[in-house]
């Protein structure tokens, strides 16, 4: 049969056929087929297809024999393009460089290269008669790595790296145009090469075109051992993939070496997880090489697709660790559209294989749940793995003001949106006008979730951060809160919404976030206790005053006493050095003693102030005798109410600038339902006001910067809580637009009053 134009390749050590046309039955035996695309009409009829192999190869006067056939053309299969160089081509590019030569005392020895359209020689010498010394065949899996600055910073050369299959090449030369040229030649002829195809690529290509003839797909797996699962270790990966190394890669600091290398590393982890007896580190294992090395989750896709197929004894547990392996995969990462399409085969040939049989439960909780993964920034945690393992249903604790939980059912692909949804139905709060949130945080941070994270991504990082320090007091939780305060007027005083109202913003008056009086702040301390206590007594225990009133307000207090308090004179040895030294050394000296004292005193003046303002709010929570929690909880509302700005997000800045030249630092910016306001600290009075409707645009200037222009007015501000205000700002002016527009509004708007947080960047108004 005529070709036009064809490459021809050496099986990776696995023996494979289509449909009819065999190559060797053997796993361990070597075969050979060529495929081009005027063979592809014929391959439709299944006919045989005979071919006489060969291999194109140069020595250094021409064209070789079959047996001097490098070494990195017989692994993979090459599609020749339309308008293919032949082998006799022009050279492209050639000069004296220096190799890197490694195991001798010599470190580079100089030879004259020479890069024609197939491969980069190098010879002894430029005359025409040289000996050629070595090749490396380009083919569309080598690559080049550019010159770079540290390495002419130790050799005095500029580098290029140059990976092939089995060899790379480093070439040094001093002139950094020079190693630039060569880069960009090399690279050239690498992107002019057609795109390598391995012999599972081919074959899952043919199971594609025959998926609704299930006898040529029989015949193909039949034929095929490289597609069934097998006890002998993996050669070379299933797929193609660049031979350049890892080392210039941040995942250099991991341990990885080469893609190829680290594919051959996981199927040897996955034919262990059949005798290991916890496999969950070796699942943790594998997922974590696979989202560190995006490129290899297609690999990993297939090598558990072979070790699912033609099982010898299935449905033992050794079997079914692969389906474990595969479904956390499944819950983790999506492969691309033909390795998926080819995963949907593979399931549905499974199920219709083996009904009801656990595969057939694995291969259908499969299909299921990659129709629902998402992007995970995190593996599973051990948690999740085990709970995958089962194919059940995770639990979730959630927290929401008022010391209350309940444990939610979740599933890798759940996202905060979703818990926020369930939360609202099942603490009845779907008709509420306020906006609720999911919160990540501890006793020191909180800040809000945004809408499309995975909540098992952030289960993970509680673990990991867990494990980090596992003896701390302070572990992280998710909190079911307010997250924008729309309509705090008409909450009912009997509800829940109320409760969460009162304790939200307790928290903000203990946080120093809510400007008012200290003779305020005591009367809240005493409705505070009140409501928790219920009515005085000796008996019952008082939480500490942290719990009740704003710690730097105390520590303000009693600062300004010392500072006003005469301290005693420090006492210098009069018989003791003399001159420069005495006096450097005494200075130094009685520097740390007066700190020392100046810290004790106020030590001791805290401690006095604190006790004084709880005895004071003990005399106030007195006078509450007989109210009722309910009425106390609205007490302490109307008494927060009266700053203008409760229900404001109060966020610190450490620098601001407006366009007319004014500055100021240390501010709060409040985030507010109708406009955002600038608070110097502890000053119930804004210093600048902008209401929504003036805001023109918003958002991210810079890593630090946060901008909003009003008209024409800009305000710059400097904080670390850049995309915490764009959220919330976007939130409040989203919900005021809906609300300007109730007419037009749809089932799903409605619902996205009541949605939390929305992922925005920078947006105009």
């Amino acid at each position: 049969m005529p070709l036009q134009g064809f490459c021809s390749f050496l099986c990776c050590r696995h023996g494979f056929t289509v449909l009819g046309r065999d190559y060797g039955e053997k796993e361990e035996e070597e075969s050979f087929e060529l495929r081009s695309k005027e063979d592809e009409a014929t391959c439709n009829g299944r006919g045989p297809l005979d071919i006489t192999l060969t291999q194109p190869g140069r020595t250094a006067n021409g064209p070789s024999s079959r047996s001097e056939i490098p070494e990195e053309m017989r692994s993979l299969i090459i599609e020749k393009s339309k308008g293919a160089i032949e082998e006799d081509a022009e050279t492209v590019v050639k000069g004296w460089l220096y190799r890197e030569v490694r195991g001798g005392w010599i470190k580079m020895r100089r030879h004259w290269f020479v890069l024609t359209q197939d491969s980069l020689d190098f010879y002894t010498s430029n005359e025409k008669n040289a000996k050629r010394l070595g090749s490396l065949v380009l083919t569309s899996l080598c690559s080049v790595i550019w010159p770079d600055k540290q390495s002419y910073k130790e050799t005095g050369n500029w580098s290029i790296m140059v990976y092939g299959r089995k060899h790379s090449y480093r070439l040094y030369t001093k002139h950094f145009n020079e190693a630039v040229h060569w880069a960009c030649a090399i690279q050239k002829v690498i992107d002019s090469k057609a795109p390598v195809e391995t012999p599972t690529q081919l074959l899952i290509r043919d199971i594609e075109e025959n998926k609704f003839n299930p006898e040529a797909v029989g015949h193909i797996y039949k034929h095929n051992p490289i597609l069934k699962h097998t006890q002998s270790p993996l050669y070379a990966s299933l797929l193609p993939f660049p031979y350049a190394s890892l080392e210039h890669t941040f995942h250099s600091a991991k341990g990885y070496t080469t893609l190829r290398d680290e594919a051959v590393k996981i199927f040897n982890s996955l034919q262990q997880l059949e005798s290991a007896q916890d496999p969950v580190s070796l699942i943790q294992g594998v997922l974590q090489t696979c989202l560190d090395l995006r490129p290899l989750r297609d690999e990993v896709y297939c090598q558990l697709v072979k070790q699912t197929s033609g099982t010898p004894s299935p449905d033992t547990p050794a079997q079914l660790r692969y389906w474990q392996l595969l479904t956390c995969m499944s819950c983790t990462f999506l492969p691309s559209l033909s390795i998926l399409k080819y995963l949907r085969f593979h399931l549905k040939r499974v199920q219709s294989q083996y009904p009801d049989t656990e595969m057939d439960n694995y291969a259908t909780f499969i299909s299921e749940a990659i129709g629902k993964t998402k992007g995970r920034e995190y593996v599973p945690s051990w948690e999740e793995i085990l709970v995958l393992m089962n194919r059940q249903e995770m639990f979730c604790t959630i927290h929401y003001p008022g010391r209350g939980s309940c444990k939610l059912p979740i599933r890798s692909h759940t996202t905060a949106d979703e818990v926020v949804k369930k939360m609202k139905e099942r603490l009845g709060l779907q008709l509420s006008r306020n906006i609720f949130a999911l919160f990540e945080g501890n006793t020191y941070k909180e800040r809000a979730v945004g809408g499309s994270t995975i909540v098992a991504d952030i289960l993970t990082r509680f673990e990991n951060l867990a494990a980090k320090e596992p003896e701390s007091e302070h572990q992280w939780k998710l909190c079911f809160k307010l997250y924008c305060f729309l309509d705090t007027d008409s909450v009912p005083k009997d509800s829940i919404e109320f409760t969460f109202l009162f304790e939200q913003s307790h928290a903000m008056v203990i946080q120093g976030h809510l400007f008012t009086s200290e003779e305020d702040l005591q009367l809240l301390a005493a409705l505070r206790l009140q409501s928790l206590n219920g009515d005085f007594s000796t008996h019952t225990p008082s939480p500490p005053l942290e719990e009740l009133f704003p710690r730097h307000v105390i520590e303000a207090r009693a600062l300004a006493l010392v500072k006003t308090a005469p301290a005693k004179p420090a006492c210098c040895p009069s018989r003791f050095l003399t001159g420069a030294l005495h006096a450097g050394l005494w200075n130094h000296t009685a520097v740390h003693k007066i700190k020392a004292e100046d810290d004790l005193r106020f030590r001791a003046r805290l401690k006095e102030e604190g006790a004084s303002m709880m005895a004071s709010i003990v005399e106030s929570w007195k006078t509450l005798q007989g109210r009722a929690r309910e009425d106390v909880m609205s007490v302490y509302i109307s008494v927060v109410k009266q700053w203008p700005g409760f229900g404001s997000t109060l966020y610190e800045i450490d620098f601001y600038i407006s366009s007319t030249g004014s500055f100021s630092q240390r501010l709060w910016l409040g985030v507010a339902a109708t406009s955002v306001s600038l608070y110097r600290q502890g000053d119930p009075e804004p210093l600048e006001s902008i209401h929504y409707g003036q805001i023109s645009s918003y958002g991210v200037s810079d890593s630090t910067t946060f901008k909003i222009t009003a008209g024409d007015r800009e305000f710059l501000f400097e904080t670390s809580k850049l995309n915490e205000i764009a959220q919330l700002m976007t939130a409040y002016i989203t919900s005021a637009h809906r609300t300007q527009r109730p007419s037009q509004r749809t089932g799903s708007e409605n619902f996205a009053l009541g949605s939390p947080v929305q992922e925005l960047s920078s947006h105009p108004v």
